[in-house]
């Protein structure tokens, strides 16, 4: 559902997908070619929140914002992995942030970063380009390689191709992504 609060509603254009299950609140402005998936909240209510072009927020995904004094900036080409919580903190472009990731308060992600799985990013800390991020709280592990920098722009670019594919299928049987069998299945 797309919600207006105190007279703020989220802004965004037809090439972005919303699933319908998805929850955007308030002041939200989300960029072009950009995707929400199922079960996600996007709150904009106290404060901004700003989405780049060819970002995708994941499944179950969570962007919340700092009353008054933090919004959420999230740049072009990011991932949010399934079930991530992104909260009151600033994400660069090209950034990968893991399944079940936490990023809190007052966060900086440098552009060109991956977040592992499960990662808590502590209030106020910064992440610098190029690395690999993992554990509670989140530590440099390695410089990431040239084919994993790749990978992050690819995963943004995928999710593009998904999100089309989704904004044209209007019914179960038409979905591509299901096999003849299992649209029989659900007759």
């Amino acid at each position: 559902m797309i919600y207006q609060f105190l007279d703020r509603s989220p802004e965004y254009n037809d090439s972005v997908f919303v699933a319908p299950s998805a929850d955007i609140i308030g002041d939200v402005k989300i960029g072009a070619d950009s995707s929400i998936w199922f079960n996600s909240t996007i709150r904009g209510d106290v404060n901004y929140i700003r989405i780049g072009e060819r970002t995708n927020v994941q499944d179950n995904a969570s962007i919340h914002v700092m009353n008054q004094t933090g919004p959420t900036v999230i740049g072009d080409d990011v991932t949010i992995g399934h079930n991530a919580m992104v909260h009151g903190c600033t994400i660069h472009d090209r950034v990968l942030i893991g399944i079940h990731a936490t990023i809190l308060d007052e966060a900086v992600i440098l552009s060109d970063v991956i977040v592992a799985a499960g990662t808590l990013v502590p209030p106020g800390k910064t992440l610098e380009s190029g690395y690999l991020y993992m554990g509670s709280p989140a530590k440099k592990a390695r410089k990431l390689t040239d084919e994993e920098m790749k990978s992050i722009k690819t995963s943004a670019e995928n999710y593009v191709k998904y999100q089309r594919t989704y904004r044209q299928v209007d019914t179960y049987e038409s979905n591509p992504f299901y096999t003849p069998e299992e649209k029989a299945d659900s007759k």
